[in-house]
């Protein structure tokens, strides 16, 4: 995905193409993947841009917030930001760190009970961590 075409994707989601916003939208936005906020820092630096952290990190949320991206928990101190916004599940390698993305019907889930009342249902994520073959 070009710069142009991120930019016009930013306006159609009501995001003002800043240049800040711009760079974060190049490195997320261009291919499907899956990164940390440290590693979407650390590509945009390694570019040549000067971007603070805090932009990155407001960045992402109005992403999210406008449907641009969606975050990965893994565990409690550690997300991923995915571009890949359809529903689907995904494969965490806890040696590796490496995210893998899942089809939605890869996984059957039946839940016997009732919602608790005046809710509805959101939807589901599932992360399936595994671990590297010990020898």
């Amino acid at each position: 995905m070009t710069r142009d075409e991120i930019a016009q994707r930013l306006e159609r989601s009501g995001v003002l193409p800043t240049t800040q916003r711009l760079d974060v939208g190049e490195v997320i936005l261009s291919s499907p993947q899956h990164a940390s906020a440290d590693q979407i820092i650390a590509r945009i630096r390694a570019s040549g841009s000067k971007v603070s952290k805090a932009t990155v990190y407001n960045t992402l949320k109005l992403f999210c917030e406008r449907g641009l991206l969606r975050t990965v928990h893994v565990d409690p101190t550690r997300q991923y930001y995915d571009p890949t916004i359809e529903p689907h599940h995904h494969f965490y390698n806890v040696d590796s760190g490496e995210l893998t993305d899942m089809q939605i019907d890869a996984i059957t889930l039946q839940v016997n009970t009732a919602l608790p009342q005046g809710t509805e249902h959101a939807g589901v994520d599932v992360v399936i961590r595994v671990r590297d073959l010990r020898d």
